[in-house]
C-alpha cells in the first residue's frame, strides 16, 4: 500500500490496523476486503475526510516545464552552510529568465521559507520530488536543483560496488534521516515516460551517483601546458 501522506510504498504486516510510515512519520489505516487492502487517511487535521493531496500548497503548473529547487543552509547548526540558498535564487533567474520558466512552475524549498510545507524536511522533498515528477509526458522539461550536504551510508541491498549508498541531507537529517540514492531513483527516475528530459544539478559532497543511474560518465580535462 501507499502511505496517505507522502505516497512511499511499503508493505503491511499482517493483522495491522495502522502503519507509520518510515519516511515522513505519517500514520495511515488500513481498510480490509477480502485479501485487498485499501488506504484510509488517519489524519485529524484534514478536514473533509479523504486522502491528503499529494503536494499541498505547491502550485498546479500549466505548460511543460517544472522545476523543484532545494538550498538548506542548516541555520544556526554545526553544519552551516553559507551558499544552497544563494544558489537557489541564482537557478531559480536563471530558469525564469534564460529559458523561460514560468514563476509558478518553479518550487522553492528553503530553510529561510515560512511556509511548513516548504521548508526542505526529509517528509517535504520527498513529496515535492513527487510533484515534479507528477503527470509527465512526452515533450516535458524537468529540473532538479539540490544544493546542500551530501553523505555516504551503508548499501543494505547490495546494489553498489563500493557498498555505500549516496545521500543528500535534509534540514532534519538528525532527527529523520537522510535521502537515500535508491529512494531519490525510485521516485524521480523510474516515473519518467519515453519524451521526458530530467536535469538534475547536485551541489552536494558525495552526490556523483546519488540518481543510481546505470551509467556513469567520466570526463578528462586535459590541462594546456603551463
Amino acid at each position: 500500500m501507499e502511505c496517505g501522506q507522502c505516497g512511499t510504498r511499503f508493505a503491511v504486516p499482517r493483522g495491522a490496523r495502522t502503519v507509520q510510515c518510515g519516511h515522513c512519520r505519517g500514520v495511515t489505516g488500513v481498510e480490509r476486503h477480502g485479501a485487498v487492502s485499501f488506504v484510509r487517511n488517519m489524519f485529524t487535521n484534514i478536514t473533509g475526510g479523504g486522502r491528503t493531496k499529494p503536494h499541498p500548497g505547491y502550485p498546479r503548473v500549466q505548460g511543460n516545464k517544472r522545476a523543484l529547487l532545494v538550498g538548506i543552509n542548516y541555520t544556526g547548526t554545526a553544519s552551516q552552510l553559507n551558499g544552497p540558498i544563494n544558489d537557489v535564487k541564482c537557478m531559480s533567474f536563471l530558469l525564469s529568465v534564460k529559458y523561460g520558466f514560468p514563476s509558478d512552475s518553479i518550487l522553492v524549498l528553503t530553510d529561510e521559507q515560512l511556509d511548513p510545507y516548504r521548508r526542505p524536511t526529509r517528509s517535504n522533498i520527498l513529496v515535492a520530488m513527487r510533484w515534479l515528477v507528477h503527470d509527465c509526458s512526452s515533450g516535458d522539461s524537468l529540473v532538479f536543483h539540490f544544493s546542500g550536504h551530501g553523505n555516504q551510508v551503508e548499501d543494505d541491498d547490495g546494489d553498489e560496488l563500493d557498498d555505500q549508498d549516496e545521500t543528500i541531507c535534509p534540514l532534519d537529517w538528525e532527527q529523520s534521516g537522510d535521502i537515500r540514492d535508491d529512494e531519490i531513483n525510485e521516485i524521480l527516475v523510474r516515473p519518467l515516460v519515453h519524451g521526458v528530459r530530467l536535469h538534475a544539478f547536485i551541489d552536494a559532497c558525495r552526490s556523483g551517483t546519488v540518481l543510481d543511474l546505470p551509467s556513469l560518465c567520466h570526463i578528462k580535462k586535459v590541462l594546456p601546458p603551463f
